[in-house]
C-alpha cells in the first residue's frame, strides 16, 4: 500500500502545475499521484497530466472528467486513492522538499494499531512580490511530535485554523465517514476540513513548513473582488457548514467549541464581504443568513 495519495485537482493549469506535480514526485514509490483533470479545455492541462502518468505509471494516476469544479475533482481524488493518508494539493501550490521527507518518515513510522485521523502541519503564504513569507503554524495551539486527543488542544489564536492545506487525513477515514464535496461550488475546502472532525479521535502535529501556498494570481477565489462575486457560494458553504455541525454535533466538548469557533470565522468572513460589497441586495443577504443562524438554533 501506498502511504501518502496525492489528489492535485486541475482545471486550465498547464502554466503552473508541472512544479506542483514535480515537488510531490520526489516521494517516489511511497506516494501515489491522482492528477484530476477536471474538463480543461483551454490549454495543455490534459497532455500535461498523460505525460506524467505515462512516464511514471507506478506513481501517478491522470483522471479525466467533465467539468464539475474543484469540490467534484477533490471527490475524484479520493474515489481514485489508495494510499493510506490523503492529501490535496492545489495545481498552483506546492510542497517543501525538506519538510516532505520529515512527513513521510513519520507517516511510515505509525504502528498499525496507532496510527492517527489526521496529521497537521505548516503552511507558507507564498505572496507575490512579499519580503517575508507568513507561516501559519500551530505549536502553541498542539503538542509537537506525539499522538494526541481533543482534550489536549490549547487555545488557537484568529489565523490558526486548521484548513486544508495544513491537513493530512487517514483515507479511510474520511472514505467511511462518506465526505462529498458539493460541485461546481468554491470555497468546498472548507467542508473538506471541518465535516469529518466529529469522527477524528487521534491527531498528530508536526512543526515543519510543508505546504506552501500561492496567494498572486487575480482570478483566485480568495482576490477580494473575486470573493464579493461569488458571495452566493460563500453562504453556500457556511449553510452547509452549519447544517453539519447541528446535525453532527461531535461527543467531545473541546471538539464542539473549536466547530463552533469556526463557523463563528465563516459567519464573520461572510458577514464582512456581504457588508463591503456596498449593495442594498447583499445587506438583506447578510440579515437572511443571520436570521438561517438564529432559527436553525436559538
Amino acid at each position: 500500500m501506498k502511504i501518502l495519495s496525492f489528489a492535485i485537482p486541475c482545471y486550465n493549469s498547464a502554466e503552473y502545475m508541472e512544479k506542483c506535480i514535480k515537488s510531490v514526485l520526489t516521494g517516489g514509490e511511497d506516494v501515489e499521484i491522482i492528477i484530476v483533470d477536471d474538463g480543461s479545455s483551454k490549454d495543455d492541462t490534459a497532455k500535461i497530466a498523460d505525460k506524467y502518468a505515462e512516464k511514471f505509471p507506478t506513481i501517478v494516476k491522470a483522471v479525466h472528467q467533465e467539468n464539475g469544479g474543484h469540490g467534484q475533482a477533490v471527490n475524484t481524488g479520493l474515489l481514485n486513492a489508495t494510499g493510506k493518508y490523503f492529501k490535496v494539493v492545489d495545481s498552483d501550490d506546492w510542497v517543501d522538499q525538506k519538510s516532505y521527507k520529515k512527513i513521510l518518515a513519520t507517516l511510515k513510522s505509525f504502528e498499525k494499531d496507532d496510527e492517527p485521523d489526521m496529521v497537521i502541519a505548516n503552511y507558507v503564504y507564498e505572496k507575490v512580490g512579499a519580503k517575508r513569507k507568513k507561516v501559519i503554524h500551530y505549536e502553541n495551539a498542539l503538542p509537537v511530535d506525539r499522538m494526541f486527543g481533543w482534550n489536549e488542544m490549547g487555545h488557537f489564536k484568529v489565523d490558526q485554523y486548521i484548513l486544508m492545506h495544513s491537513v493530512i487525513y487517514r483515507t479511510q477515514l474520511i472514505k467511511e465517514f462518506g465526505l462529498k464535496l458539493p460541485e461546481h461550488t468554491f470555497y468546498v475546502d472548507n467542508i473538506f476540513v471541518f465535516e469529518p472532525l466529529p469522527v477524528v479521535q487521534k491527531m498528530y502535529y508536526m512543526n515543519v513548513n510543508f505546504y506552501r501556498y500561492f496567494i498572486g494570481r487575480e482570478d483566485q477565489s480568495v482576490n477580494e473582488t473575486v470573493m464579493i462575486s461569488r458571495i452566493d457560494q460563500q453562504l453556500r458553504v457556511t449553510r452547509r457548514l452549519i447544517d453539519s455541525y447541528l446535525g453532527n454535533k461531535p461527543v467531545n466538548e473541546r471538539c464542539r467549541k473549536y466547530m463552533v469557533t469556526y463557523l463563528r470565522i465563516m459567519m464573520e468572513v461572510s458577514s464582512i464581504f456581504l457588508i463591503i460589497s456596498g449593495t442594498d441586495e447583499n445587506l438583506v443577504k447578510k440579515k437572511e443568513l443571520w436570521k438561517y443562524v438564529k432559527d436553525s438554533d436559538s
